[in-house]
């Protein structure tokens, strides 16, 4: 279930860029996508470091934008909790 919560997070994230008016809000946004779907097929999840990197850049990027930009990230951001939940540590 908790590598489900990192593909939806890229999917989600897919689906902010391709709602996503600017070029390089949607460049940031693709490559957000493509590296939670990195993270869901390796061996080993990411770690509560690289999730908070991630989670402080997607709560950018969704002040930034607003609107179904935002609406979309703050989604992805709910996957990603639910999977920061699971992970062992802080």
């Amino acid at each position: 279930m908790a590598r489900e919560n990192l593909e939806d997070a890229a999917t989600t994230l897919q689906e902010a860029a391709d709602a996503a008016a600017d070029g390089e809000t949607r460049e940031r946004l693709e490559s957000q996508s493509e590296q939670f779907a990195d993270h869901a097929a390796a061996d080993r999840g990411p770690d509560h470091g690289t999730l908070a990197r991630h989670e402080h850049i997607l709560t950018e990027i969704a002040d930034q934008e607003g609107g179904d930009v935002a609406e979309h990230v703050e989604d992805a951001l709910e996957s990603v909790r639910a999977y920061r939940s699971t992970v062992d540590g802080v």
